[in-house]
């Protein structure tokens, strides 16, 4: 597995900071992380920004003068896997690994199905109380005497992966910037409170257009002056974290793969999820080991092509509940480098993105935990 990043959990992950949060506000937490200890303080604020990547803000520094500056003060965290947003979100707002949630991809089986869950997009018939049936952190954190908020878009109150992810908190939609930071201001005077805010704008730039492309450049400026608005209109004693969800990886033309035109890759594959970093292949009764041949002998070092029993044995997915098994992938393609694996059958929209994310690099992996 050169050169891929394996998952903190317990230690330093999304999924701890909840926790880590909760102790900090002198909350008896029952299993705080191990590596991630944050100041006491009487309330936090927890700016989450989608696709900001530990080491995309190193890289370009200079486009964020304020978060930079913080960048010293606490080491990197680490998404979980795949490195995606719903199991990003949901292991940050559950504070369980993606093996307990179950949100285990963009796109996972539901099975005794042949339909895919497209985890931010959701189906009405799928009840994500079924899904991911476990208490929240935030949930637990309200229960021990906190208030806990969520300011994110109108849209999102009642999704499912709201639902899934981030129920047991209040839920304010704020569709702007001087919205979010209006409501976190307000949310913050609450003694013993952790509130919770998300900013997407930077992911959708980095997709459309790649990282380091003038528009996503102008958007980290953005979204740096948001956090410094921010942290100048909360007051003194209140704690601003700054993380992400994953970080991005741009993907050139020579660098994809398209099953559709390898055809050797869809013999054996009843279903394929996941997404173009990385692939959750459900497979035909007897197939597998065929499949992981004909896919390790395709893509060769450009990915990691495991059976799901490995790549469980490997703690990619923390520990897996027997329900979350079978939503894995009998093999799971997690992809080195700048790979990227399409179908342009299946999912033609992913040919249209620059930036991708989802595997185990360091700059898919690496996420920033800015402490101001």
């Amino acid at each position: 597995m050169g050169g891929f990043l394996e998952p903190a959990y317990g230690d330093r992950s999304l999924g701890d900071v909840v926790p880590a949060v909760g102790a900090a506000l002198g909350l008896p937490v029952p299993h705080p992380p191990t590596g991630l200890t944050l100041p006491d303080a009487p309330a936090y604020v927890v700016f989450l920004v989608d696709g900001l990547g530990a080491r995309l803000l190193e890289r370009y520094a200079h486009m964020a003068p304020f978060l930079s500056t913080l960048l010293a003060e606490q080491a990197p965290a680490t998404a979980g896997v795949p490195s995606t947003t719903a199991t990003s979100l949901t292991s940050f707002g559950t504070g369980l690994t993606p093996g307990a949630h179950g949100l285990v991809g963009f796109t996972s089986r539901v099975p005794g199905t042949d339909k895919l869950l497209n985890a931010l997009l959701w189906d009405k018939d799928v009840d994500p109380l079924e899904w991911q049936p476990h208490d929240t952190a935030f949930g637990q954190l309200r229960a021990l005497g906190a208030t806990v908020t969520v300011v994110n878009k109108r849209e999102f109150r009642s999704s499912g992966l709201t639902v899934a992810a981030h129920r047991g908190a209040d839920y304010v939609g704020a569709d702007k910037a001087g919205e979010r930071i209006a409501a976190a201001v307000a949310s913050s005077v609450e003694p013993g409170s952790l509130t919770y805010l998300y900013d997407g704008d930077l992911d959708w730039t980095g997709h459309r257009h790649g990282v380091a492309s003038s528009p996503w450049l102008q958007q980290l400026s953005m979204v740096d002056a948001e956090a410094e608005q921010l942290r100048e209109a909360l007051p003194p004693s209140v704690r601003l974290l700054v993380v992400a969800d994953h970080g991005m990886i741009d993907s050139p033309s020579e660098s994809r793969v398209d099953v559709d035109e390898r055809t050797e890759l869809r013999d054996g594959v009843a279903l394929l999820g996941g997404e173009a970093r990385f692939r959750h292949l459900y497979c035909h009764r007897g197939a597998l080991a065929d499949v992981v041949s004909a896919w390790t002998e395709v893509l060769g070092d450009r990915a990691a092509v495991l059976a799901r029993e490995d790549a469980v044995a490997r703690g990619w997915f923390g520990p897996v509940l027997p329900g979350v098994l079978p939503r894995l992938g009998d093999v799971v393609v997690a992809c080195h480098g700048d790979t990227a694996i399409l179908s342009s059958v299946d999912f033609p929209y992913e040919a249209t993105l620059v930036g991708l994310h989802g595997s185990l690099t360091p700059d898919e992996m690496l996420i920033p935990m800015l402490l101001s």
